[in-house]
């Protein structure tokens, strides 16, 4: 799954040392326009996913543990991605979840 796939939450996991449940979402491309648009749909994607009781639905042990959405991206942000990444943690916890974000140093 990446990000290109916009319908699709890419991957669901609970860390084993927080209990937290990550949600993440898979980056591979650098960062112009597109790519802000297409993230933020994919963001969009995610919050309605925890905020409608979906990832209760599909993944029931995330019940009673702290969410997590997640990007993991393989290029650092421009100036534009920093300011839009700054943004989306207020949205974020919105729905009860907290946003992390970094760059894989995975090439």
């Amino acid at each position: 799954m990446s990000i290109e796939q916009v319908n699709v939450v890419d991957a669901i996991g609970v860390d084993k040392e927080t209990g937290q449940v990550f949600l993440t979402i898979s980056d591979h491309l650098e960062w112009n326009d597109e790519h802000l648009l297409l993230l933020q749909e994919k963001l969009n994607l995610y919050i309605s996913f925890v905020e409608s009781g979906e990832l209760l639905e599909v993944y029931p042990d995330s019940k009673g543990r702290e969410v997590v959405i997640s990007v993991v991206c393989k290029y650092p942000p421009n100036v534009r991605g920093k300011d839009f990444l700054s943004k989306v943690g207020s949205v974020v916890e919105q729905v009860g979840a907290r946003f992390a974000f970094q760059v894989s140093n995975l090439s």
